[in-house]
């Protein structure tokens, strides 16, 4: 079953970016971060994407604070599930030699050329940038190699800051609160900086996304840099991406789709706001197709489209006085499908703690005629898509309004 989703017109529409003529063959495994040992799911979808067992991966450090514990980490695991895994002595916080000269020594270019796939650890994304980019931003011979990989068909992994320079635009490393983003907006440079781009030019990336609410943060982020589509992948799961585009989420929790197509702002507003955005939540074994905007839910959801008609009971007020907590959002979202309610409200503060005075925002989600919901049944899980999602600042003492 598959529900196109009304971003098709766009995607159909002469504005649609069209996919480069020499679309990449390999796959992306895009992971949240916090991935754990035992997610066998993620581990052995690696190794099969880059040629099963004993195919040979290189793991980058490049972004850990001590790369040659992480990264050998990280070869322990990708062996345990049956890769033959090598480790790329390439990051800045290597003391013994240059990075440099590393990132464009010819022998260690080529050994990565010729894997089946590369993992980049998780840390600091500022460093990975650092060690693969020249001065003068140009590629180094080692990000060739990635690149030469990627396009053939080899599959490219990155977990947190590994996931973050998936996209032409990433957050810096650390990167600014949620709350943050929101109040003070964002400085190319500063808090966003450019990535490697692998996902390609129109698609955003975030990660750690659902456990620490920074979906707050990535549509600022879009908006300033003219995204209209974004991805936020949770802690524990991973989006792969194969070459045709279709994005499947695999791992513990999900994703979440972000359309700012019909999106708009009011300039005159005293603080960030966006009107008429739409998100999605993608949950675990559903498959989203990035270029025709189309959504097939998994096997266990495949019967369970819930009607738009069905008999639902009218509670209170479906109402989150933190929406920047933890899974607060998707908890939102399942809370007022399953309500004959059409209108959520949560609420984010922040600014008590710094010099600047406290501010409140209101985040409004709203059912409309596109909104869709699918559930399994055991365990009960949720895929949820098009709903409204409305963010303006309130002065203090404001009284929550309706949309």
């Amino acid at each position: 079953m598959k529900l196109l989703l009304p971003a098709a017109v766009l995607a159909a529409s002469p504005q649609a970016a069209p996919l480069p003529a020499a679309a990449p063959q390999g796959a992306l495994v895009i992971i949240g971060g916090a991935l754990k040992p035992d997610n066998a799911e993620v581990w052995q979808r690696i190794v099969r994407l880059a040629g099963g067992k004993g195919a040979r991966i290189a793991v980058l450090p490049s972004a850990a604070a001590d790369p040659t514990m992480v990264g050998g980490f990280i070869v322990d695991r990708l062996r345990e599930y049956g890769a033959d895994p090598f480790l790329v002595p390439l990051g800045v916080n290597y003391t013994e030699h240059d990075y440099r000269k590393v990132a464009d020594d010819a022998e260690v270019a080529a050994a990565v050329r010729g894997a089946g796939g590369v993992y980049f650890v998780g840390g600091d994304q500022a460093r990975i940038t650092q060690a693969l980019v020249r001065e003068d931003g140009s590629r180094s011979a080692v990000l060739d190699a990635v690149w030469d990989l990627y396009r053939r068909g080899g599959v490219v992994a990155g977990s947190s800051a590994g996931a973050a320079i998936m996209s032409s635009t990433m957050f810096y490393a650390p990167p600014p609160s949620v709350f943050a983003t929101m109040r003070g907006g964002l400085t190319d440079g500063r808090e966003i900086a450019p990535g490697l781009g692998f996902i390609g030019d129109d698609i955003f990336i975030d990660q750690h996304f659902l456990a620490r609410g920074r979906f707050a943060r990535m549509i600022p982020a879009m908006l300033k840099k003219g995204y209209k589509f974004g991805l936020g992948i949770d802690e524990n799961t991973a989006m792969v991406v194969d070459s045709r585009r279709r994005v499947e989420i695999v791992g513990h929790k999900g994703a979440l789709l972000v359309d700012l197509s019909h999106a708009s702002t009011d300039a005159a507003s005293k603080g960030f706001n966006v009107s008429n955005a739409v998100i999605s939540y993608l949950d675990r074994g559903d498959i989203y197709d990035l270029g025709t905007h189309t959504f097939t839910p998994s096997a266990a959801k495949a019967d369970g489209k819930l009607p738009p008609h069905r008999e639902l009971a009218v509670g209170p007020p479906v109402f989150s006085a933190d929406i920047l907590a933890k899974y607060a959002l998707v908890e939102l979202m399942e809370n007022l499908m399953n309500n004959r309610r059409s209108e959520a409200v949560g609420i984010a503060t922040g600014g008590a703690s710094t010099t600047l005075p406290p501010a409140v925002f209101q985040f409004t989600l709203s059912k409309t005629r596109d909104s869709v919901g699918y559930a399994s049944a055991a365990p009960q899980s949720y895929s949820i898509l098009n709903m409204r999602l409305d963010i303006r600042p309130l002065e203090l003492g404001q009284p929550i309004s309706s949309q």
